[in-house]
């Protein structure tokens, strides 16, 4: 049991005090009505005895004293208790990580964190609060300590993040803290390559307690593998668990399609039909947060392909459909069949041998056309009756260019008549190998086997489109893969044949390989090696640290499309999907780990199980107390005649005073209705925008602002609000900020800010508060009906410029972009102050201070410099707002200095 005030426990010696004076004061007599009362005026009674209180009353009154004292005292339960209670003896670093493996036991860490902070709180101390995953800028010098109240808001606006813990970035921070300080770390217990570097920085501090949860199960969701009927996944889980977890299987829409239960092994298997299978967009786990979530993209869909042909030509090692069987055997659904049974049902690609396009009819030719330019890829194998048929126009077209059709004749390039082979008319004297494949190619990253012989082939007509249709070729230059594009689709062809009978292709491990490059491009996904490989995806959709897709963070980055699987996801590239809504790609936690290691503490580490909330006795106490004296006062008057049955209502409001919370109020009345706070202090307030995070941002900024205008003028600020228009008044608040959008606002709102403007109120209109800035026409659609008079650039000759600091510039995270206010406030000489000032700074950004002491946005290009000019335009802005022209007279010195020099 511990005390906010202790010294308050001295009242109780007053207690036998408070006794004797109970005793020795009669209660008040009972008043009765007695008109006979002359008839005892002459007697003289033998002795007086003095009245005392009831023995029950008495105690009554002293238990209630008695609580009430200990109340005030403020007693503390569990405040000595658990590994919190050593660390008040001096200022406290508190260190949570709080990364992916903490949301599971996300309650229980910030419970014990404000258990440490209500320790400091009582003893005096300040500290600091570190988040591990929380993105902090690559130089910062050490801040001083904060009061614990300042911690408690911290505290509150940490949330676990959805990537790893950057325990590197972490040990830095704490190599810039004084050593004498307590440290209080709260691990997940999930190892990173960084622990060394943290348990260093850790141990050099005075006093250390490590907590951690043993019973935590932190887990990942490793890469699905799918087969013909079934999709498998498995768990990546800390050694020692083998706890049975439900997986859900949702679609893009959240909807839940299927359930597995993971094994002792740490597995999980989907039984579903192809075509349900590859609606499924995430799986899930509940309740674990990001590490709980796997998103699926088009790399995981197994994808129907069609093989064009019958199962009698299936013939081992000969058949023109075996290789193929076995190529596409892992990660491909095989449908076989004629046209009509293939085209029945959904395909991405369409695989055909030697003469199976040739014996089709040409109404069948026209459907697989049609099908091609819808979408569909066409992949076609040579052999010897296209080799016989080259040159017709019904095939290939003949030499003649013009006459080639794509569609007509499903080739991507025309072919020469005839094939060129060893010992033949257009011969080789020795069989050809792969050449390197091209930059551009989908097989670019593949091997090019060194043993692969090709030994007859077709050949493609010479022509200036051969280069940009070739994806592969051999070493003497001629084209083994060449493509086209037809419509939304792609035809294909081989120049062999799909069996050994002209080459060692479909021997060889690359052969399985090229196909799927080619069934993956089929689904428009960028393979890595392509030209889109290299292409940076920009962030599209991040999880959150509760495993939901939300916007991007501010510090996100494109990733480049060949690195999905090779990097990590960090707080540059957070997990989500990445990339066009018709081509995302999905970054997981898991795609770059085989395991989870245990964390190697920095010493002993006890259990977060350990730490208990303190409980705050005294509020309790005193309302018993203040309970048992309005009793004692009830009871007081029944015994004095008091009729309770006549006056209900006052019984029911003295034990409604009594349970009523001891806060200290301020009680309002009827002549007195409580005024916002712009009309009692000077309050700058920003238009809510609908988006947390935007609204958050703007606050943060105003804030910034108003902390640095309070610390370097005369001026106070008070902290921002946030306004409707149309619903809050507006009137009393010199500038408001609104970061617009594409959305006009409601007419209500327009007439709202026309009525603050015509006031003299002051509008900073920030078009690039977001990601992006908006367009000139969206500007305009999203002020029309604004009274907005005509505008003229601001310059350094403006009274804007000077009105406190001198500036040539106004950026905010953003620079040169100009910034814009009224017309007749620049031209004029009569004290005309701008209503609004225009302009795509990102100001807010640019001023913007979380709960930590950061500034989260980049100042760019011009950084640390650059964020100072802005902070003084804003501060510029604001005695603006407040002080008019009063400087104007400054642009007239140099006239007035040329006067007095005569």
């Amino acid at each position: 049991m511990s005390w906010t005030s202790p010294w308050l426990l001295a009242a109780l010696a007053a207690l036998p005090l408070l006794y004797w004076l109970l005793r020795a004061l009669p209660p008040s007599p009972r008043v009765q009505d007695f008109p006979a009362l002359r008839l005892l005026a002459g007697l003289a009674p033998p002795r007086e005895t003095v009245a005392r209180a009831s023995p029950w009353l008495l105690a009554l009154r002293i238990v209630a004293f008695g609580l009430l004292t200990i109340g005030l005292a403020g007693p503390l339960l569990h405040a000595d208790q658990g590994p919190q209670a050593t660390i008040g003896q001096a200022d406290t670093v508190i260190v949570i990580d709080n990364g992916w493996a903490s949301a599971a036991d996300w309650t229980e860490r910030r419970q014990a964190a404000e258990a440490a902070i209500a320790t400091l709180e009582r003893t005096g101390h300040d500290g600091w609060l570190l988040g591990s995953a929380d993105p902090v800028p690559a130089a910062r010098a050490a801040s001083p300590p904060l009061p614990p109240a300042t911690l408690r808001g911290g505290l509150a606006a940490m949330h676990p993040q959805a990537w790893p813990p950057d325990r590197a970035a972490l040990a830095r921070r704490l190599a810039a803290l004084p050593a004498s300080a307590s440290v209080l770390y709260l691990a997940d217990g999930v190892a990173t390559g960084d622990d060394p570097a943290l348990n260093t920085a850790l141990r050099r501090f005075a006093h250390l307690v490590t907590l951690r949860d043993p019973a935590a199960d932190p887990l990942l969701i490793g890469p699905p593998r799918t087969s013909a009927d079934r999709l498998e996944i498995s768990l990546l889980r800390l050694p020692g668990h083998a706890r049975a977890r439900r997986i859900e299987a949702r679609d893009e829409d959240g909807g839940t399609l299927a359930t597995a239960t993971s094994d002792a092994g740490n597995t999980a298997v989907f039984a579903l039909p192809a075509e349900l299978r590859n609606r499924i967009a995430r799986l899930v786990i509940p309740g674990l947060g990001a590490g709980g979530v796997r998103l699926l993209d088009e790399s995981t869909r197994r994808r129907p392909v069609g093989l064009l042909g019958t199962e009698t030509e299936d013939t081992p090692l000969l058949g023109r459909l075996y290789y193929l069987r076995r190529a596409l055997a892992e990660g491909s659904e095989l449908r076989e069949g004629d046209l009509s049974s293939l085209l029945s049902r959904e395909l991405s690609v369409i695989i055909a041998p030697d003469g199976t396009v040739a014996s089709l009819s040409d109404s069948d030719r026209k459907r697989l056309a049609a099908w091609v330019e819808a979408g569909g890829m066409l992949i076609r194998f040579a052999g010897p009756l296209l080799a016989s048929h080259a040159g017709d126009p019904a095939d290939s077209g003949p030499e003649a260019a013009p006459a080639f059709s794509p569609a007509d004749s499903l080739l991507p390039v025309p072919l020469l008549g005839g094939a060129r082979e060893l010992g033949g008319a257009m011969s080789w004297e020795t069989a050809q190998s792969l050449a390197p494949w091209p930059a551009t190619s989908p097989f670019a990253g593949l091997p090019a086997p060194a043993d692969v012989r090709i030994r007859k082939q077709v050949l493609a007509a010479p022509s200036g489109a051969l280069d940009a249709a070739s994806w592969a070729r051999l070493a003497d230059g001629t084209p083994l893969v060449t493509h086209l594009a037809l419509g939304r689709g792609q035809l294909v062809l081989f120049a062999v044949t799909s069996n050994a009978d002209w080459s060692d292709l479909p021997l060889s491990g690359v052969f399985p390989l090229m196909l799927h490059r080619l069934i993956e491009r089929a689904t428009g996904f960028a393979t890595q090696g392509d030209a889109g490989g290299r292409a940076l995806l920009a962030p599209a959709l991040s999880l959150d640290g509760s495993g939901s897709l939300a916007t991007p963070p501010p510090g996100a980055q494109a990733l480049q499309a060949d690195r999905f699987g090779l990097t990590p996801a960090t707080s540059l590239h957070p997990p989500g999907l990445y990339g066009p809504a018709s081509a995302r790609r999905a970054l997981n936690l898991a795609d770059t780990r085989a395991a989870l290691a245990p964390q190697t503490l920095p010493g002993p580490g006890e259990s977060l199980a350990a730490t208990r909330a303190t409980a705050r006795l005294g509020p309790w106490l005193a309302a018993i107390g203040l309970v048992l004296l309005a009793i004692d006062q009830l009871a007081v008057l029944v015994l004095r005649g008091w009729r309770p049955w006549r006056r209900g209502a006052a019984i029911a409001l003295v034990l409604l005073a009594a349970i009523a919370p001891a806060h200290a109020q301020t009680a309002p009345t009827q002549d007195s209705p409580e005024l916002p706070q712009g009309a009692l202090h000077t309050t700058l307030a920003y238009i809510r925008t609908g988006d947390p995070a935007r609204d958050e941002t703007l606050r943060e900024g105003l804030a910034g602002l108003a902390a640095y205008t309070s610390a370097r003028t005369s001026a106070a600020i008070a902290p921002p609000v946030a306004v409707t228009p149309g619903i809050d008044d507006l009137a009393y608040y010199p500038l408001i900020y609104w970061a617009v959008d594409d959305t006009p606002p409601a007419p209500k709102a327009i007439a709202a800010l026309n009525a603050y403007l015509a006031h003299g109120g002051m509008l900073l209109i920030d078009s690039h508060a977001g990601d992006a800035a908006l367009s000139p026409e969206a500007l305009h659609r999203a002020t029309d009906g604004l009274d907005i008079p005509a505008l003229a650039k601001l310059d350094d000759h403006q009274v804007l410029a000077h009105t406190f600091y001198l500036l040539h510039d106004f950026p905010g995270r953003w620079a040169d972009a100009p910034v814009w206010i009224a017309a007749a406030a620049v031209s004029s000489e009569d004290g005309i102050v701008s209503p609004v000032v225009i302009g795509a700074g990102g100001w807010a950004q640019a001023w913007a201070v979380d709960a930590q002491g950061q500034t989260p946005f980049a100042a760019i290009p011009g950084g640390e410099d650059q964020r100072r000019t802005a902070y003084r335009f804003g501060v510029n802005l604001l005695i603006y707002a407040l002080t008019g022209t009063y400087k104007a007279d400054q642009a007239k010195v140099p006239a007035l200095l040329e006067r007095l020099g005569q």
